[in-house]
């Protein structure tokens, strides 16, 4: 590999590490002065080097933007109406007594397709206390049962930001994804549960009762939930998944909540589908419209914002619930246009083709590559979402020019991204915290879960490069 190539790349990608880790600016400035100093470095013009900066940063949105700011306005309506609980009471009943783990893992995966895994987590964390204390489970099992679905699915399924911006950025189909997201989310969602059961024992006796944060609403909650309470209460069951507060205000029918979250996933898979199976057909031709990305979730967004919300509940509460959201996803619209832009800035200075070829030398398959920018990332800085966006910009040139999959591409951005959260991910601190747990027991509990995670879905990329070459 060219030297100056070379530098021009390390060089820009310590510029992108040193300003996350060690400054105090973030992600979108740290990809942008990456992409500066890696243009300058390989020689491009300055005139040049800004067109190029602009133009990658604009293709990108104009590709994702729309789509990753609508998913999270879906995800917020579905928070503060309730739909998100309503889900989770569904899946407790549904799974039944003894599999109060399974329940909460299957809640988290389908709750953090839409919804953020902090608010995911913060929101159902009170259900997962209340089924501990009712059925002697180990508040640590079950906690990280919920934490562990929340992850799995953040990491693995559009419309989550980390894959939606993946698929952008390295041209992939995003039904197809989708499809294989789920599939390899529901493999590792066993995972979750086997680790849950087996150190959640281990660790309940770490358990601080200090660090717990108590709810307001915890006091409605040892009432209303107690064995026979309240006539309203229904069944030991249904009382625990009614959680703290569940008689304070009507409640969202779980298949309700569940249809702005299914909806457009079955329409992106559908435009996939039929334009493969029946191309050129009317029905094509349909799903090939409410099927674009962006017009699914805009359908999913208004069915939410009609559908959910209380008949009592004011326009301007709805329309303050869509403005935070729409300021949530701000900067990930920005961050995945800086990606965007220092993708640009790689293809055009040729360091990524230049890395390709070096790299097509190791005695690495490449369609690994990505799975491993994801891990170093991930270590350096905490964000999995950072990481899955740096991987799939510094991969892009690699498994195009070695015609990898853009899907297993995707895949194994998204998987590198599990590894070794600890202390510089924010998740990190709401899962252990709100579990009671700090020091080693803590990273014991979260840090070894997801690297697990990531250990365990490295057989799955295999397979999956088998199926999609």
């Amino acid at each position: 590999m060219d030297v100056q190539l070379l530098a021009a790349l390390v060089l820009g990608v310590a510029a992108v590490v040193a300003i996350i880790v060690w400054s105090r600016l973030d992600a979108f400035v740290g990809l942008l002065a990456g992409a500066l100093v890696t243009g300058v470095v390989a020689g491009v013009p300055i005139n040049d080097l800004i067109g190029y900066i602009t133009s990658g940063f604009g293709d990108t949105l104009a590709g994702i933007g729309i789509v990753i700011a609508l998913g999270v306005m879906i995800g917020k309506v579905l928070e503060e109406s309730g739909g998100a609980d309503a889900l989770a009471r569904m899946f407790v009943r549904a799974f039944g007594k003894g599999r109060e783990d399974v329940a909460m893992t299957a809640t988290g995966a389908v709750v953090s397709v839409p919804v953020f895994c902090d608010s995911g987590f913060v929101i159902l964390h009170p259900l997962a206390r209340s089924l501990a204390r009712r059925y002697g489970k180990p508040l640590v099992g079950v906690s990280l049962a919920l934490a562990g679905g929340l992850a799995v699915t953040h990491h693995l399924v559009p419309p989550t930001p980390g894959p939606l911006a993946a698929v952008g950025l390295l041209g992939a189909d995003l039904g197809t994804v989708v499809v294989a997201g789920l599939v390899m989310a529901v493999i590792l969602v066993p995972v979750v549960v086997a680790y849950a059961r087996i150190m959640g024992q281990r660790l309940e006796r770490h358990l601080d009762p200090e660090l717990l944060p108590e709810p307001a609403a915890a006091g409605a909650a040892a009432s209303g939930g107690a064995p026979g309470g309240s006539a309203s209460a229904g069944s030991p069951a249904d009382a625990a998944a009614d959680g703290p507060g569940h008689d304070a205000k009507p409640r969202v029918h779980p298949a309700l909540a569940a249809i702005p979250l299914l909806l457009p996933l079955l329409l992106i898979v559908g435009n996939t589908v039929s334009g493969a199976a029946a191309e050129g057909s009317r029905v094509a031709d349909v799903f090939a419209f409410i099927g674009e990305p962006a017009v699914a979730l805009l359908i999913g967004l208004v069915i939410a914002v009609y559908l959910l919300p209380r008949l009592d509940i004011e326009r301007t509460t709805v329309v303050g619930w869509l403005t935070s959201a729409a300021a949530s996803a701000g900067m990930i619209v920005f961050i995945t246009g800086a990606g965007g832009a220092f993708g640009e800035v790689l293809r055009q200075s040729r360091v990524g083709d230049a890395l390709a070829e070096e790299v097509s030398t190791w005695p690495v398959p490449l369609f690994l590559m990505p799975f491993l920018i994801a891990t170093f990332v991930r270590i350096a800085q905490g964000s999995g979402t950072v990481a899955i966006i740096t991987a799939a910009t510094l991969g892009a040139p690699l498994v195009q020019s070695a015609g990898v999959d853009p899907t297993l591409a995707v895949l194994s951005a998204c998987s590198g991204s599990f590894v070794f959260s600890y202390v510089n991910d924010s998740f990190f601190w709401v899962v252990t915290r709100f579990t009671g747990l700090s020091g080693a027991p803590a990273m014991k509990m979260w840090t070894g879960a997801t690297t697990t995670l990531w250990l365990a879905s490295i057989p799955l990329l295999g397979i999956a490069a088998l199926v999609l070459g």
